[in-house]
């Protein structure tokens, strides 16, 4: 009986996904075969068994097959493993030479069976024992060959195309198996872990992928633990930094998402990241600046309304002290107005310096704007100690200071306001101590007084 139609051979699954359809399907086949009487049997099979499915084309040996090839194109080469003049896996990689994307058949003998399996690994898509060939077998074995063919080629194209966007995009990507062994770096990954990734593929991840939190310097919880273990997806810890290959470290952020299997199960994980240490850099300096004086780099205002709040909720709590020292300059004006406002701000900067010598670290310097400066004292124990910090102060202030080739020589006057007894009230507490200061300058230059109610009501 006579076949005539494709679609009465047994499909593989997924065939018709691949755009074969079991309808019309002419394809051209080449056979190669140096035995005279198993060239005609094939022949005769494919010519007269199944008709309109596969043109036929046959060469006997492989020199004449790489000719044919060189002119014409064909769907799937039907190669003899005993083929004298390219025996075995040899045959195979010339025909991949000469056309690289045609579906391989083999066929061999029983006893070549393994070196037809392992020129299936090689590429070749299936093969038949020559003594055991039939007409439906061959044409099924051809038939699916060809769709697998076809299959192969839109997977590489997908791979191709996923390879190309992972390697293109800015952000770093890891991939992993489902015990957490790297199967995959990109290019920005490399650069940013130190990995390459033909070393990194098989590593634990924690060996390439080294976080710690940015502010204790301890090891952080891995994502990929969540992730694998828990079938949800992850965002780094927050704060996180990653430890290159050698050593240096990046702050970085983003997530970390499980990979599906057909049946929903994780077979892996992707991570992906990028590089934030310029960003928190900048934010940090926009923050920095937010709450710094731009010219000598000290507290501003804010900062220092911040810090007297907390300094007066711990004096609160410890019954303890904390004083205000209100400090402007004497003649500043006269040394801009005469001299510039470059040599000004260079004298501004020159006179920040010498008082943040005079304060200790628990304390705050901060410019208040011009030639103002106020010193925040922590941890008083008695006026006085405000008393000699602030004759310190004024000795540093009043040293000759060398701008340029100017030789300047500026004094201060300081006021002091103590909490809690001269205010309760932040504000309060600097207004009480910029009296006193106008007070000081009052009674002569290069003073020193402690606020007194009095010098309120005399400023009323």
């Amino acid at each position: 009986m006579a076949i005539t139609s494709i679609s009465e051979y047994t499909e593989e699954p997924g065939l018709k996904a691949a755009g074969v359809s079991s309808g019309a399907f002419m394809k051209t086949v080449l056979l190669i075969e140096h035995d005279p009487a198993h060239f005609l049997k094939i022949q005769e099979m494919i010519n007269h068994t199944v008709p309109h499915c596969f043109s036929f084309n046959g060469v006997h040996d492989m020199a004449a097959a790489e000719r044919y090839l060189a002119v014409h194109s064909a769907d799937v080469v039907l190669f003899d493993l005993e083929q004298p003049d390219a025996p075995g896996l040899e045959g195979v990689r010339r025909i991949h030479v000469a056309m690289p994307r045609v579906a391989i058949v083999l066929l061999c003998s029983p006893g070549n069976e393994p070196i037809a399996i392992q020129a299936m690994q090689s590429g070749a898509q299936d093969y038949l024992i020559k003594d055991e060939v039939e007409a439906q077998n061959l044409m099924r074995v051809m038939r699916n060959s060809v769709a697998r063919k076809i299959l192969e080629e839109a997977l590489f194209k997908e791979k191709e195309w996923a390879e190309v966007t992972l390697e293109s995009i800015g952000d770093a990507v890891i991939c992993s198996d489902p015990l957490g062994k790297i199967t995959f770096l990109n290019p920005v990954a490399e650069v940013m872990t130190g990995w390459r990734m033909e070393e990194a593929i098989g590593q634990p991840i924690a060996e390439v992928f080294r976080i710690m939190d940015a502010a204790t310097g301890l090891t952080a919880e891995n994502p990929l633990t969540i992730v694998i273990g828990e079938n949800m997806r992850a965002l780094l810890p927050a704060n996180c930094a990653l430890q290159r290959r050698d050593g240096s470290e990046i702050f970085i952020e983003d997530s970390v998402a499980p990979i599906h299997d057909r049946e929903g199960l994780v077979c892996g994980s992707v991570l992906v990241f990028r590089d934030v240490t310029a960003a928190r850099s900048l934010a940090a300096q926009v923050a920095h600046l937010a709450g710094h004086d731009s010219l000598t780099g000290l507290p501003n205002r804010l900062l220092l309304k911040d810090r007297l709040g907390q300094a007066m909720a711990r004096a609160h709590r410890n019954q303890g002290l904390l004083a205000i020292l209100f400090l402007d300059l004497d003649g500043f004006k006269y040394v801009n107005d005469t001299l510039g406002h470059v040599v000004g701000d260079q004298l501004l900067q020159s006179v920040a310096k010498r008082l943040a010598s005079c304060v200790r670290a628990p304390d705050t310097l901060s410019r208040q704007g011009g030639d103002e400066f106020v010193v925040l004292l922590q941890e008083v124990k008695q006026p006085e100690d405000a008393a000699h910090t602030a004759g310190r102060l004024l000795t540093a202030v009043a040293g000759t200071h060398v701008i340029g080739h100017h030789q300047l020589h500026i004094s201060a006057s300081i006021g002091a306001s103590i909490y809690p007894v001269d205010s309760l009230d932040p504000e309060m507490l600097i207004q009480n101590a910029d009296a006193a200061m106008y007070h000081a300058k009052e009674t002569g230059r290069r003073n020193f007084k402690f606020f007194m109610p009095e010098m309120n009501a005399k400023s009323a």
